[in-house]
């Protein structure tokens, strides 16, 4: 058998050129040959020219016995390779058997310098930002190229999401054996689930936004080579296109799994950061964790069918689903209540809170100020929020914290974990936000401020003349008022007690740690 040394033109491509380029590689002072084999091809590396022969097996998946059906394969990954890098994937060339005629097809690529590969300079601790930044524009540019369509956007609906993962899972169910606990799998697999169940609304935001393309599918930093004139990146996922049909981020979130596991996470971070701000994303963080989690999951299952297959990749299955169940516990929506009596610092730790782990924060005083607007109620707009010490109506207390609820609710439903900074004195209130919590599938923490008197009662004397004539007919709260106030809360032993007597740092750090 023998290669022909033009490449085939493409069928979209056939009648526009009189001639083909020549793919005859150059090998007099080339890398050295070399041979790689995975479950669906042969690369063939030989001087500046990579050839690519896919295999002829079934797989399930994709069936390349037949030489039309691998003909097709090739034609295929040369088109939807060349979105992304038009100058490496040269062409389909056949194969010549000894009758002169074509026994088979390859695909032609130029070689790339295997130094230059993201995998191998992300592990080796090489400077890499102004690739990763270079890298995440072309994909950003990217995306925006992709095809979409309402066929390509129901890929991105509960129901295929939901079958994406549940077929990810059983498959790595089947072949995990003893590489992977049982019981990291059953805790990610309820973490996941859970996360879906109540995200309904996010991803038909998604859908509609238009963020659910015809994409790569398989972004991985070993196909991703930085040169000095851009990143070409390689081998998107061309014989599954129910897989490249995916939201934006998942593609992203697929290269952010991979850095995290080679040991970046702060590339991975960068990344994503840096995507988020070109892309113009508004998603909550908790969206990238679950496609995190189900990219890792992914490489996970492919880790699962090589230890089944005999090979020694138990530890890398481990590593996947343990980066798997992090971010998938990491990114549980969480409806924190941050309560307590003024003077105790609840304002400053939710606020802290928020910030620190970019939660969303809603506060009573706000809220009561925007019923109170809207309500032409000037009363409650400077009564402020103390129930149990009498200064808004029982009734005004309660409706603001239906508000605070109403928005929250919202906030859950689209993937966001919220923070709300109100008394919570009762328990009809707290009964509410557990209810909100629960119908929108998001975990409840509740967290109560203390500190002594004293201190609570000189923390809301510095308050501003304004805020403590409102809040106090004296211009004072005083101890006593404090005394009266803290007699009237029903008691509340679900809340985690966080001493706010001690620096901020010390009670953000345990409230962190109350809300992981």
């Amino acid at each position: 058998m023998s290669l022909e040394t033009t490449v085939n033109p493409l069928p979209a491509e056939r009648g526009a050129s009189a001639s083909a380029p020549a793919v005859a590689p150059t090998v007099a002072s080339g890398p050295p040959a070399r041979v790689v084999e995975t479950a669906r091809s042969v690369l063939v590396f030989l001087g500046d020219r990579v050839f690519k022969v896919k295999k002829p097996v079934d797989l399930g998946a994709v069936d390349f016995r037949g030489r039309q059906a691998r003909l097709a394969a090739c034609e295929a990954e040369v088109r939807l390779n060349r979105r992304l890098a038009p100058d490496v994937y040269l062409g389909v060339a056949d194969v010549i058997g000894p009758d002169g005629e074509p026994c088979d097809h390859m695909v032609v690529m130029r070689r790339l310098p295997e130094a230059r590969r993201l995998s191998t300079l992300a592990e080796g601790g090489t400077e890499v930002r102004a690739e990763i930044h270079a890298l995440t524009r072309v994909l950003v540019d990217f995306h925006a190229r992709c095809e979409t369509s309402s066929r390509i956007a129901e890929a991105g609906g509960l129901d295929r999401l939901r079958g994406r993962w549940d077929a990810c899972f059983a498959r790595v169910q089947r072949d995990h054996g003893a590489a992977v606990s049982a019981s990291i799998l059953d805790h990610v697999n309820r973490l996941a689930v859970r996360y879906l169940d109540g995200r309904d609304e996010l991803l038909r935001e998604r859908r509609e936004a238009g963020r659910i393309r015809d994409g790569h599918g398989d972004l991985s930093a070993a196909d991703i080579f930085c040169l000095d004139d851009g990143p070409r990146v390689l081998d998107c996922l061309e014989f599954e296109p129910g897989l490249r049909a995916a939201d934006v981020l998942a593609d992203a979130c697929a290269l952010a799994a991979d850095l995290e596991w080679l040991g970046r996470r702060d590339l991975a971070r960068l990344f994503l950061d840096h995507y988020r701000e070109m892309a113009g994303e508004t998603h909550p963080r908790s969206l990238e964790d679950f496609y995190w989690a189900l990219a890792a999951l992914g490489r996970c299952q492919a880790a699962c069918q090589r230890v089944a297959a005999g090979e020694n990749a138990a530890a890398e299955a481990r590593a996947f689903a343990d980066l798997a169940l992090a971010r998938l516990r990491w990114g549980r929506v969480r409806l924190v209540l941050v309560g307590g009596q003024r003077g105790t610092g609840k304002s400053t730790l939710a606020g802290g809170l928020a910030g620190t782990e970019r939660w969303t924060v809603l506060r009573f005083d706000d809220a009561a100020a925007d019923l109170a607007a809207s309500a032409n109620r000037h009363d409650l707009a400077a009564g402020g929020w103390a129930d149990a010490g009498g200064w808004v109506p029982a009734d005004d207390v309660d409706a603001v914290h239906q508000e605070l609820l109403r928005q929250a609710g919202t906030a859950l439903r689209r993937g966001e974990s919220v923070v709300v900074d109100a008394p919570w004195n009762r328990h009809s209130q707290r009964a509410q936000a557990a209810d909100v919590a629960r119908r929108a599938f998001a975990d409840l923490v509740q967290l109560r401020c203390t500190a002594p008197p004293d201190l609570a009662a000189t923390r809301t004397d510095r308050r501003s003349p304004a805020t403590t004539a409102a809040t106090s007919a004296t211009g004072s709260v005083g101890l006593g008022r404090l005394a009266d106030t803290v007699s009237r809360i029903e008691p509340w032993p679900e809340a985690k007690i966080i001493d706010t007597a001690v620096a901020i740092a010390e009670s953000l750090h345990n409230a962190r740690r109350a809300a992981a």
